[in-house]
């Protein structure tokens, strides 16, 4: 880098007092400057400078502004999305993160216009992406930050109408492989549901709303006759795997069970992977504040991370933000529904959309009083919408940290949870007086008389009575244990009164939460580098419980040759899915592309129920498989384990080669970061990907790493981490891939992506003098 790269001065218009970007070697920016104003409009500058073509591609999306840029086959994608926006009055909106939430919003999106305004003077700083498309990034509104709802990961309206479709073809036992219930509960067609009549096309909306914008030949040159072709850009399956990969870990640990008596926090968000990474790490320091971590470069402020007090992260937890409802209309006049003992008149809003090449068109969205219409058939004379925490105030995902980014302490980080609305999760903190807490958060809709698991009548018996309040959502403090950790698991109190308002009923498997509490529960000094290993733990439990059923029926049967060697290449084995594993390899061909669909097919013969049950409930399945009890007879269990243990080794050998002792989980489980332009460059184009990388583990362990299910191809899990010493903050680790920034040309774009894959870290800096010791390239912000 040469000097003139290496210290960079601006003029900006908008910026009150000079401030300063310090990036240092790793990627992470530190922004210092004198007012919370001017900060803020720093973070917003820079994001874009590093993250533009994301955060445009992020805001025309939410907004549903595709088809402008891209063309009449995104159109029905934009049509979706604008279901999906905040329409409701924006003065609760603002104040309902953060009383200056209106003033931060405002300052980071005149930061994001003021580096879109440099790019217009110096057009050679726009990344490369807007040359390959022909587009140009367009300025921000402070409300572009909160209005968009649909990034954001809340639950279960798509899981109601999957067990409609499947209780409609066979019955609620049968969907438990999918979804294992707990509190259980057997789930009941409300009166006068028909669940046949559900269909599966009511999907299709929320999806498309919800979806990853792809790029293909095909869909950048459809035309306008092509447009409702464009509606399924993602299979079903695609997107209730998706569902399944999100999670998290985290957990702190208390001082009394540390080895420097300091707590130790540990956060590592697991998304869909992508290039650039969906979190970006940021320091931010102005006086009165003084915070590091991570968010999404598309908010202000961060939501894991540190200030110079308290530490913070979090995990997903599964309350139910969502419902389905069922509307019968008037004969005669499809468009009036049935509520309380009248009559209500669909609204419907016409809305012009810009499409590239192409005069604008209008179209039509539509509403019932809870929410967007999914489907309606005026054959039957019926409608159906979703009612989601999204249409209340105070729904933006993330923006509730702009509160407890603030606090000093874990008291008073607990009392700013009022404030966080969406996602719905299990917050962990740690402060430097040596104190910790569990405090799940999130609108939590009150359900008097029903749980929320199967779509409902519209027409006023099932209301939502306002949401739980913060207060009476589970929460620990300063636990006996000394620690507290989640990993998506069920984990309400066993104690909690089984008549209260349901809270939720599907949770992540079971795998992460056991190993990571078993691990701390036998640690009673832990330490910095404990707390990396167990991020990047690959233990596997369903290895664990499945070779273990395996050696009992082993030793009772006759066994063929793979068999045989089958046995012995997971004789000795510890469960673990490394990357150089042979028997990890064998293991996961194995369960997961023979057992599992194996176990599946005994239990749903029909072909399009076991569709609807992917990818399975784990845990449920384990349980048929270790305990065959009154479902199933345990030869059948035996002679299904050993004929698809035959079939597995057999792949193996196909896929990897005849020498078992040579077949590595690494050469199939590769993370390839992928570049939303692979699809369409031509040959001489540069290759903006990044991997493929062989990384071990499983969407079981605590280091996740799903894949999917055609190639084994890593596509999600954590892409960042962090490992913070709380008091001792420069001792702290992090780590994001493929690197910090979206630019192509930057030497951030995919440096940090093999430290990642080997389950490495770097520092996360904190104080002034390491700073300047590890600085690499600095940047000079004056006011115009």
């Amino acid at each position: 880098m040469t000097d003139a790269q290496a210290h960079e001065t601006f003029r900006l218009a908008g910026l009150d007092a000079q401030a300063e970007i310090r990036i240092d070697r790793w990627g992470v920016p530190h922004i210092k400057a004198a007012s919370d104003k001017d900060l803020f409009f720093v973070q917003g500058f820079n994001a874009a400078r590093d993250r533009l073509w994301q955060l445009d591609l992020w805001r025309k999306r939410g907004l549903g502004l595709l088809a402008a840029d891209f063309g009449p086959g995104y159109l029905a994608q934009d049509h979706a999305a604008r279901h999906f926006l905040y329409r409701g009055d924006m003065a609760p909106e603002w104040t309902s993160y953060a009383p200056d939430t209106q003033a931060i919003c405002t300052a980071f999106v005149a930061g994001i216009n003021a580096y879109v305004a440099l790019c217009e003077a110096e057009p050679a700083r726009l990344p490369p992406e807007f040359t390959v498309f022909g587009t140009r990034p367009s300025r921000w509104q402070p409300a572009d930050v909160v209005r968009i709802r649909s990034h954001a990961l809340t639950r279960n309206g798509l899981s109601e109408i999957l067990r409609a479709n499947i209780m409609a073809l066979a019955d609620a036992q049968t969907d438990l492989l999918r979804f294992e219930l707990d509190p259980p509960v057997s789930p009941k067609p409300e009166e006068g549901i028909s669940l046949a009549d559900i269909p599966l096309v009511a999907t299709r909306l929320f999806k498309l709303a919800t979806a990853a914008v792809t790029f293909d030949k095909a869909r950048l040159t459809a035309g306008l006759d092509d447009v409702w072709k464009w509606t399924e850009v993602t299979d079903l399956g695609d997107i209730v795997q998706a569902i399944a990969e999100e999670g998290s870990n985290n957990w702190a640990v208390h001082g009394s069970r540390t080895e420097t008596g300091r707590p130790i926090l540990a956060s590592d968000p697991h998304r869909a992977h992508a290039v650039p990474s969906l979190r970006y790490l940021v320091h931010l320091e102005a006086p009165g504040l003084n915070a590091i971590g991570t968010g999404e470069p598309t908010a202000p402020g961060i939501s894991l991370g540190h200030n110079d007090r308290t530490a913070f992260g979090l995990t997903i937890f599964g309350a139910d933000q969502e419902d389905v409802y069922v509307y019968a209309t008037k004969d005669g006049d499809p468009e009036q529904y049935r509520y309380a003992d009248g009559w209500e008149k669909i609204t419907r809003i016409e809305e012009s959309f810009a499409v590239k090449g192409h005069p604008d068109q209008t179209l039509t969205l539509s509403f019932t009083r809870h929410g967007p219409i999914l489907h309606e058939n005026p054959k039957i004379r019926q409608v159906i919408a979703i009612r989601s925490v999204w249409l209340s105030p105070g729904s933006a995902a993330y923006l509730g940290s702009l509160s407890y980014m603030r606090s000093g302490s874990v008291r008073a980080f607990s009392q700013t949870l009022g404030s966080w609305g969406t996602p719905s999760v299990n917050h962990v903190s740690a402060d430097v007086d040596g104190n910790i807490g569990w405090f799940t958060a999130g609108f939590t809709p009150v359900r008097r008389n029903w749980e929320g698991l199967l779509p409902v009548p519209g027409h006023g018996s099932h209301e939502w009575d306002g949401f739980l309040p913060a207060g009476e959502l589970p929460r620990a403090y300063n636990p006996a244990d000394g620690f507290v950790a989640s990993a998506n698991e069920m984990n309400l109190p066993a104690d909690r009164d089984p008549s209260a308002p349901s809270i939720g009923h599907e949770w992540a498997e079971v795998s992460r939460a056991q190993r990571i509490k078993s691990v701390l529960r036998a640690d009673p000094k832990h330490t910095l580098g404990a707390s990396m290993a167990l991020q990047t733990d690959v233990y596997s439990r369903p290895a664990a419980t499945i070779c273990a059923v395996l050696q009992q029926v082993a030793s009772r049967q006759p066994l063929d040759d793979r068999q045989e060697h089958a046995i012995k290449l997971f004789n000795g084995w510890d469960y673990r899915l490394e990357a150089a594993s042979a028997p990890a390899a064998l293991f996961e061909v194995w369960w997961m592309k023979h057992l599992r669909p194996a176990l599946l097919a005994r239990f749903a013969p029909n072909p399009t129920i076991r569709q609807l049950l992917l990818p399975g409930d784990v845990d449920r399945m384990l349980v048929l498989l270790s305990e065959p009890g009154a479902l199933w007879e345990a030869a059948d269990r035996d002679s299904m384990l050993l004929s698809t243990l035959s079939v597995g080794f057999a792949d193996c050998e196909i896929r990897l080669g005849p020498d078992p002792s040579a077949w590595r989980w690494g050469d199939l489980h590769r993370a390839l970061f992928e570049h939303a332009t692979s699809r369409i460059k031509t040959e001489g184009d540069p290759d903006w990907n990044v991997g493929p990388l062989p990384v071990g583990g499983s969407r079981s362990t605590p280091m996740h790493a799903g894949y999917r299910m055609g190639d084994f191809g890593v596509n999600a899990g954590a892409s960042v981490r962090l490992v913070m010493d709380v008091g001792d903050w420069d001792n702290s680790v992090c780590i994001n891939t493929p690197g910090q920034s979206g630019d192509p040309r930057s030497p951030h774009y995919g440096d940090l992506a093999d430290t990642w894959s080997k389950g490495e870290y770097v520092p996360l800096l904190y104080s002034d003098a390491r700073i300047a010791l590890e600085t690499t390239h600095r940047i000079t912000l004056l006011p115009v």
